[in-house]
């Protein structure tokens, strides 16, 4: 893997991210309100599909 790969896909995460806030701010801190009141399992076990999800999804399309 080229870090090239790793630091666009950085930035690419951080621009949607930011795209996300500047567009939708007041939902944005909805859902961290109540995101910040969930059990710490719940959490993890969502950043765990995500991960699998971003796994998967980059494995498909770099084969």
């Amino acid at each position: 893997m080229d870090w090239t790969d790793l630091v666009t896909a950085l930035g690419l995460a951080i621009a949607l991210e930011g795209l996300a806030y500047a567009a939708f701010p007041e939902p944005m801190r909805r859902a961290l309100a109540a995101l910040s009141v969930q059990p710490e399992q719940a959490l993890r076990m969502a950043g765990l599909v995500a991960l699998a999800a971003g796994v998967f999804i980059v494995w498909l399309v770099r084969g």
